[in-house]
């Protein structure tokens, strides 16, 4: 099994793949992803994100719900 750039031959492109802690995982387009249960999802985008963590509403794709929402928080008051 090829396992170097070098060996992948002519007709495969080695694509880029960037793991971000706590995000998602960024590959270099296009890309083809096969869930568990055989559906294919294709993107011809230049750089995809898919998701990690499960939250997103467009699987595979990231859309950002791994991310905190919350409001700015008040300076703590100072006690007498």
């Amino acid at each position: 099994m090829p396992n170097t750039p070098d060996q992948l031959g002519p007709e495969t492109t080695a694509r880029r793949v960037t793991v971000d802690p706590g995000g998602p995982v960024l590959i270099e387009g296009p890309v083809e992803v096969t869930a568990a249960d055989g559906t294919v999802a294709r993107s011809d985008r230049f750089v995809v994100a898919v998701c990690t963590c499960r939250r997103t509403r467009t699987p595979p794709w990231c859309d950002t719900s791994h991310r905190r929402r919350s409001r700015p928080s008040e300076a703590p008051k100072d006690s007498p």
